[in-house]
């Protein structure tokens, strides 16, 4: 794996981008040939975040089960122990 770093022109968020004609340019960049320099509000991407919510019910799922059996756990080893 390489440690250079990219010039931060060459850099770019992975955000999904608005269907549009591009040309791609050397290092996977892509240039809009034909729209303007600024986005109007028409053109902004929309995000669809489904699926990171899914992740995020899962991850707190786990962890308040593994916090309660902890928690349990904790109340009944002491009772075994004596």
């Amino acid at each position: 794996m390489s440690k250079t770093k990219k010039a931060k022109k060459l850099r770019r968020p992975n955000i999904p981008m608005a269907a549009s004609p591009t040309t791609a340019v050397g290092g996977g960049l892509e240039i809009n040939r034909e729209a303007p320099a600024g986005r109007s509000e028409s053109t902004q991407p929309t995000f669809d975040y489904t699926h990171i919510r899914k992740d995020l019910t899962r991850i707190g799922v786990l962890a308040g089960s593994f916090i309660a059996i902890l928690v349990v756990l904790s109340l009944v080893l002491p009772l075994l122990v004596k």
